[in-house]
């Protein structure tokens, strides 16, 4: 494969293996938040539920782009992932992989439903600081891409309280709203073994289907970019950039972010911004020779990744300084050529192949039918004290698939876990209070939520610097 040396080929084979198994996990631990809700409800059978949930995971990942994966994989200092040695770039990978499936893994045994999301993060950012603690390295903490790492904090911090604040609120509306007859329905305790109305029954799907294909838009999101990581890091000459999209198409591209960025004023910038604009200059004037063969030679696609890159990110600082002064028509063009994911010049850098996909959405679909029912019966019996209503289901899984959308929307990623499970909370104390929460679960979830990004960093970038040692 790929003129590979044996060890390297088994390496890769192995990390390949073991990011299809954290995605697998990823299905039974925070795909089961979805299915949770209509089994408790007897809306669907177990089987059912888990079944047609991996099914339209298995779309949601087809269908998702690679925006989210894409904001996984900048985080990481570029530096690291141009590294040409092969064996230090397996030692991000392994590290990656270990530290996520360990804490994941770990949760799951024992029915906490802790973040994926955080999990991976925590462990990208790890590997991070391991780097910036290695002597060679002479940039420290700053060669993370802290920007990025703040917009994914404000998501994953938010989003729990999002979807606890309104859940309150879409149950106290329902309450309202609703007439005498069908309140008494959606408000009521599902009888043992017995289907809820057929109308209040495809409310319940309907918003497990939502949760399910969002789940896959976000969480399959982030298995691609973890796959993407190691095939960047390992063989970059194939997949450094999209080479499926002819390199002098690039042109038009270049040209206007050359055109906009001799508009700036020079006189008027501080060093800092004069430092960006000129390597911005030289990594245009490389790529433009690299376009005039049409296709990027195999030894230099790195290079390209990085020319690339530097121009996004440099544009992206420019465009966000107040003291930059072109017109806003002017800051959009650039944001369109240079800045957009997965538009403009970032099409190069911002790709997965289709087999890529088809993978991940193999691995959560099938993880989601296998190993659901720890999670399941945390979140169903053990949030609340009271059972689940209809109406507590559909809030809970309504507010946790328009917090997921939107998230896929805006390219961030989300917990699913703390989305749902907040939901879920939320309307316990819409129903009867404060207390109708069981404090020993919440405590668990809470310790889980604030423990898993410092955990996941340290253990990641442990296991990076030992393996660094040992590669």
């Amino acid at each position: 494969m790929f003129g590979l040396e044996t060890d390297i080929f088994l390496l890769l084979s192995f990390c390949l293996l073991a990011a299809c198994a954290f995605e697998f996990i990823n299905g039974f631990h925070d795909t089961a938040n979805a299915v949770a809700t209509v089994i408790y409800t007897n809306s669907l059978k177990p089987t059912q539920a888990v079944v047609w949930s991996g099914i339209i995971n298995f779309i949601g990942v087809l269908t998702g782009g690679v925006g989210v994966g894409m904001s996984i994989v900048n985080l990481l200092p570029v530096e690291l992932l141009i590294d040409q040695n092969v064996y230090h770039s397996i030692a991000m990978v392994l590290a990656l992989l270990f530290s996520a499936i360990i804490w994941n893994f770990g949760t799951w045994y024992f029915g906490i439903p802790a973040s994926s999301s955080h999990t991976l993060i925590g462990a990208i950012l790890g590997v991070g600081l391991g780097y910036a603690l290695l002597p060679e390295n002479t940039t420290g903490v700053a060669a993370v891409n802290w920007d990025k790492a703040k917009e994914i904090f404000y998501a994953l911090f938010l989003s729990p309280l999002v979807g606890f604040s309104l859940a309150v609120i879409l149950m106290f509306t329902l309450r309202r709203a609703l007439n005498k007859d069908v309140r008494k329905q959606m408000f009521e305790e599902p009888k043992k073994n017995e289907e809820p109305p057929f109308w209040v029954r495809a409310i319940l799907i309907t918003t497990c289907t939502l949760v399910s294909f969002f789940h896959g838009r976000n969480d399959g999101q982030k298995g691609i970019g973890l796959v993407m990581l190691i095939l960047i890091g390992i063989l970059p000459a194939y997949f450094a950039i999209n080479n499926t999209i002819d390199f002098d198409k690039i042109r038009p591209d270049l040209d206007t972010i050359s055109q906009k960025i001799a508009m700036i004023d020079s006189t008027k910038t501080s060093d800092v911004e004069k430092e960006r604009i000129g390597q911005i200059k030289q990594s245009i004037s490389f790529l433009n020779a690299l376009a005039d063969s049409n296709q990027v030679d195999k030894s230099d696609a790195l290079d390209a990744r990085k020319a690339l890159l530097t121009i996004s990110g440099n544009t992206k600082k420019l465009v966000d300084d107040s003291d930059i002064k072109l017109s806003a028509a002017d800051k959009a063009a650039l944001k369109a050529a240079a800045v957009q994911e997965e538009k403009g010049i970032r099409k190069y850098t911002d790709h997965a192949p289709m087999w890529v996909i088809l993978m991940i959405s193999l691995s959560l679909g099938l993880g989601t039918m296998i190993g659901w029912k720890r999670i399941v019966v945390t979140v169903g019996e053990k949030i609340g004290k009271s059972h689940l209503t209809y109406a507590q289901g559909a809030s809970a899984e309504l507010v946790a698939a328009t917090t997921i959308g939107l998230a896929s929307w805006f390219k961030l990623p989300v917990s699913t876990t703390h989305s749902l499970s907040s939901g879920i909370a939320g309307t316990m104390v819409a129903s009867k209070g404060i207390k109708n929460l069981q404090s020993g679960t919440i405590k668990n979830i809470a310790l889980a939520w604030v423990l898993t990004l410092p955990v996941a960093i340290i253990l990641s970038a442990t296991l990076f610097l030992f393996f660094r040692w040992i590669l």
